[in-house]
């Protein structure tokens, strides 16, 4: 089992209608010019020292909350919110070419649509690269020996997430986008249950969280699991940290969605005990703080003037 060890860390943020007015604030930009160049006021007065998060739970929010110490951003509050609400924001911010800062990671189809860039993060609050593990309850091996060899075997890239993620985004229903891909790509399926004698109708529970990469990955692995292997595949959308409990108590089976060795740490070293370690299945992911293109800022330090 691979094992990571890190310490538990806190965030900041709003809630409630404190954070829907906060959301506002910075889409509308706060009266600073259009493109956040040209403005006399600095960055972080132009989007009233706010950054955009996503839900409370996510090991990202914390990652942020480390970089806002890190880099003596005292008087800057990191808005909690949502995914959805995160993306409206961007969006809107972006249509009026408006500066903002957002939570972001890759995979996402945000990078797709918006011409975006990462904040560069000289001391590392964010780590290096990450990877997305699957993650098991004990005792699934000795239970379903299928599933668990598949949910092993299962390794995909970015760009082919991209292609299910960029569905879902223009219309598509999750489970369509994911039978699409599966028909599109039956090398890959071939590839992932190779050896795998099917079964008859066992249950599998799979906990995800609801970001578009993690909704993408569940929608493939339960496609290819029922309509290849025979299994009954129940979704347990949740956040962070019920995610990781339920799979610790075998709530659910198993989970495609544990980011590590960073954005879960905490949870990690919270569960490492009562949970199992299939490995990546999928490498070189990212997250930090992300900006549209046109913001002049280039670094996380920079919103220190």
């Amino acid at each position: 089992m691979k094992k990571f060890n890190f310490g538990p860390k806190k965030w900041l943020g709003m809630t409630g209608l404190a954070a829907v007015l906060a959301l506002g604030a910075c889409s509308s930009g706060g009266g600073a010019t259009s493109g956040a160049a040209g403005s006399d006021a600095s960055l972080g007065d132009q989007v009233k020292h706010k950054i955009i998060g996503i839900d409370p739970g996510a090991g990202i929010m914390t990652a942020t909350q480390k970089a806002i110490d890190d880099y003596g951003l005292d008087d800057w509050t990191l808005v909690e919110g949502s995914s959805a609400a995160m993306n409206a924001a961007l969006d809107k911010a972006i249509k009026k070419e408006d500066p903002i800062i957002v939570t972001g990671w890759t995979p996402h189809w945000m990078f797709s649509k918006y011409d975006l860039k990462y904040l560069e993060d000289p001391k590392k609050s964010y780590g290096e690269a990450e990877e997305i593990h699957t993650i098991a309850r004990q005792g699934l091996k000795e239970d379903h020996p299928e599933a668990y060899q598949f949910l092993s075997n299962f390794q995909w890239t970015e760009d082919e997430m991209g292609e299910i993620m960029i569905a879902i985004q223009d219309g598509t229903a999750p489970e369509q986008a994911a039978a699409d891909f599966a028909e599109a790509h039956p090398e890959r399926v071939a590839e992932w249950t190779d050896g795998i004698k099917p079964v008859s109708g066992d249950t599998i529970t799979l906990a995800y969280v609801a970001w578009d990469s993690e909704i993408a990955s569940f929608s493939l692995v339960q496609n290819v699991m029922q309509e290849k292997l025979g299994f009954k595949v129940n979704g347990m959308q949740v956040e962070a940290g019920p995610m990781w409990l339920g799979v610790a108590q075998s709530d659910a089976d198993a989970s495609l969605a544990a980011w590590l060795p960073l954005t879960h740490a905490d949870y990690w070293a919270k569960y490492q005990d009562k949970v199992e370690d299939l490995g990546a299945n999928m490498t070189g992911v990212k997250t930090g703080l992300v900006v549209p293109s046109y913001v002049e800022a280039t670094s996380i330090e920079d919103l220190t003037k």
